[in-house]
């Protein structure tokens, strides 16, 4: 499994009120939190992200209140990979829960600039900067949360393994 896309580039503490906003969540339908993703912080996101694309933030992106529309908003809108230095931990759980893949790699956030070419394998954890020609390792997915992604989420694993 892998993901290649052009970067948007966020700093530290990115919270899930700027990745959508309260006024918001008066719905979970994914199509519609899409249209206000990032709204907060990037107001050109939605109208510059394409299938594919991958965000690179600083550290404790995800943090504020757990509210799972975050990483839904973030999947929705087309973002294929989120990598951070370092993650909130109710997000990185709430990502992997609905099947956003989500890396720590802190070599690859200090070399990624906003407009970067980007790809991703996620079985081995190789980050490459094709704007740069250089590559950064880190840590892949044990096999079963490889397995969660692939299934588009927890529940979506949970009833393709029911026997």
């Amino acid at each position: 499994m892998e993901a290649k896309g052009k970067v948007f580039r966020y700093g530290d503490n990115v919270d899930t009120d700027v990745i959508i906003p309260a006024r918001y969540l008066s719905t979970s339908d994914p199509k519609e939190l899409a249209k206000f993703c990032m709204e907060d912080i990037d107001k050109d996101f939605v109208n510059e992200v394409k299938v594919g694309d991958i965000i690179v933030a600083d550290k404790n992106f995800g943090c504020g209140s757990s509210r799972e529309h975050a990483p839904i908003a973030i999947k929705a809108s087309g973002i294929s990979c989120v990598i951070a230095k370092s993650f909130a931990r109710i997000f990185y759980r709430n990502s992997i829960n609905i099947g956003l893949p989500i890396l720590e790699c802190e070599e690859a956030v200090k070399n990624i600039e906003k407009g970067d070419m980007v790809e991703v394998d996620f079985a081995s954890g190789l980050i490459k900067n094709i704007t740069k020609n250089e590559s950064y390792n880190a840590q892949p997915f044990p096999e079963f949360m490889q397995n969660i992604i692939k299934s588009n989420g927890l529940v979506n694993y949970v009833k393709e393994n029911q026997k």
